[in-house]
């Protein structure tokens, strides 16, 4: 075959993937979403133990490896960061009713109970910015009604216990599985733009990287009176370590398919520890090279106390700032909330019922739009979903947490995503092979943030920037996967060159970037809501719109196959290019057509 006519046959070929007057006749239901049909009344949250817990509990609990070791020290940093930040924003808002201290213990004791009898342990609970937001809320209104916050707090938490079991009873849970990719990828770039913001500097709040160029930045107002301290050789410093811990994770993450080092063990080994060997290389510099810069160090309370120290037994005033006068604190408010502590009020558990529908709603969407995520088809999860019994759990332990004083706690996205990546092992296209499905990292790394509670001065260690850092690290580390960011920077690229995705081989362009815009602008408003803070507690109903978005509007611009390789799971695309493969070289492309077709044969 010559030159021109192979080029025949490759415009041909073009020609006939471009060619889309059949493709809505390859698969019968290409694109279309179903609600699965509702299981027996309590049996949902029955069945999903069975297949999850009551299965696979042994093999998750005895699968140690170097692996475990490795994703378990990631897994302390990821969570640990975040938990004294949530901490510290928490204390601030509640008038040091709930602080750093509560939020650790929370983070603790849930991480450890939920991966013994969680049913999905890759998933990761802890604090997110859409409940902070609502406690925000629950603090003017208890104030407003003149009761305490705790004891209002208390009494939500019991109605969102009832809810959650009540959902869970009747498997409510179905809703989310309505979520596809349109849904999942908006609020997972939403969680990833939180954390890329919060390390490299959020516009919003003043955090971040290049927030310490800001000389009124709080981290310098403790030196103000020193002579010595120059902000400007603070804030250089702090973006060199910020940016060089991110730096330094991807360089030791990339050596796994290199050919450095003298074997694959040894690469693999760089690669599984790349976030603890760079947090610790860059603290060390940090900490022997310039020891004479007062970069801002983690935040971390001094010992193990309720944040909320008392003036006087009655404990409705907070040491020191309503008692400037007096040497120390009468004591510490009592583990316990008192649920009769109504001011008279005797109402007040029956109006809690109101705020607990929002605060459900919230736990329910948090959590459950994280959970589907991180069960896509494409991850290649084994060992089950458990919506209904999670959902229970999730009740449970945010019950508990309410009686102690405690924050509620809620799957967090990017360290589930960060946890599922780190325990996958992935093709040269970033396909997931398989996951080591265990409980063993989830637990370890809880435990040892409820032993940090032991050891605060060596936290106090860590630089603020390197974590920053971590932070970049795990927003940019979450993007390659989402099909989402990959068809934005379509945007960017010359068409012949574009990659090889299946909606780039047999869509239209024009197509492809409709879709982004329809994507973009969901993503735009949930962002613009989730930024609000007047408004940021509808956040979690905002990405619900997503859902309905998907089922009804986006057919209405384009057909079922379109969805399909846009929105489908990476079985039904396969299929559906089977099958447009199969009716180019045969020219049948509906089931009955072909099976005939091989009956003659």
């Amino acid at each position: 075959m010559d030159k021109n006519d192979k080029q025949l046959s490759l415009g041909s070929a073009q020609s006939d993937r471009m060619d889309t007057s059949v493709n809505g006749d390859l698969m019968e239901d290409a694109g279309k979403v179903h609600m699965d049909e509702a299981q027996s009344w309590g049996t949902g949250i029955i069945n999903d133990f069975k297949q999850t817990v009551g299965t696979h509990w042994v093999t998750e609990m005895t699968n140690f490896n170097q692996k475990t070791f490795a994703v378990t020290l990631l897994l302390f940093i990821t969570v640990i960061s975040p938990t004294l930040t949530f901490g510290a924003v928490y204390g601030k808002e509640t008038d040091n009713r709930i602080g750093a201290v509560e939020t650790i213990l929370a983070t603790a004791w849930v991480g450890v109970v939920y991966s013994l009898i969680g049913g999905m342990p890759l998933c990761v609970i802890g604090s997110t910015g859409p409940v902070l937001a609502f406690t925000k809320s629950v603090v003017r209104i208890a104030d407003n009604m003149g009761v305490p916050f705790l004891t209002f707090n208390a009494w939500i938490s019991c109605w969102l216990l009832f809810y959650c079991v009540t959902a869970a009873f009747f498997d409510l849970t179905r809703v989310v599985r309505l979520a596809t990719r349109f849904t999942d990828e908006i609020f997972a770039l939403i969680i990833v733009s939180i954390f890329v913001m919060d390390a490299v500097g959020d516009p919003f709040s003043p955090v971040g990287i290049l927030r310490y160029f800001d000389p009124d930045h709080k981290s310098h107002e403790e030196f103000e009176d020193d002579p010595n301290y120059d902000y400007m050789e603070v804030a250089l410093l702090s973006t060199i370590l910020g940016f060089g811990t991110t730096a330094l994770i991807f360089l030791f993450r990339s050596f796994k398919d290199s050919s450095f080092f003298c074997n694959d063990g040894v690469r693999s080994s760089i690669h599984d520890f790349a976030v603890t060997m760079a947090v610790v290389s860059v603290a060390m510099v940090k900490e022997f090279l310039f020891s004479s810069v007062d970069t801002e160090q983690l935040s971390v309370p001094d010992r193990f106390q309720p944040s909320y120290q008392c003036c006087t037994s009655s404990c409705d005033t907070f040491f020191p700032d309503d008692c400037v006068d007096q040497a120390e604190a009468y004591g510490s408010r009592p583990w316990f909330v008192d649920f009769s502590d109504l001011n008279g009020k005797g109402h007040v558990p029956i109006v809690a019922a109101g705020p607990a529908i929002l605060a459900f709603l919230l736990v329910f969407l948090d959590s459950g739009i994280t959970w589907h995520l991180i069960n896509h088809p494409n991850n290649k999860l084994k060992h089950g979903e458990a919506y209904n019994y999670d959902l229970v759990l999730n009740g449970l332990f945010n019950f508990v947490n309410g009686c102690l004083g405690l924050p509620w706690l809620v799957a967090t996205t990017v360290p589930c995503i960060i946890h599922l990546n780190s325990l996958s092992e992935k093709d040269k296209d970033g396909k997931v092979i398989d996951v080591q499905e265990t409980r063993l990292t989830l637990l370890f790394s809880h435990m040892m943030v409820g032993l940090s509670l032991l050891v605060l001065e060596i936290l106090q260690l860590l630089p603020m920037p390197v974590l920053y850092g971590v932070f970049l690290f795990m927003g940019l580390s979450s993007l390659p996967a989402m099909q989402f960011w990959n068809r934005l920077l379509l945007w960017l690229q010359q068409s012949s060159k574009y990659p090889d995705f299946a909606f780039t081989r047999y869509m239209e362009k024009k197509k492809i970037h409709l879709y982004t815009i329809f994507q973009l602008l969901f993503f735009g408003l949930v962002f613009l809501v989730q930024n609000i803070s007047a408004i940021s507690i509808i956040f979690p109903l905002m990405t619900l719109l997503c859902i309905p978005a998907r089922l009804y509007l986006l057919p209405r611009f384009f057909e079922g196959w379109e969805m399909c390789l846009m929105d489908g799971d990476d079985v039904e695309i396969d299929e559906w290019i089977v099958r447009k493969e199969r009716s180019m070289k045969t020219g049948f492309f509906s089931d009955e057509d072909y099976k005939d077709f091989e009956l003659e044969g």
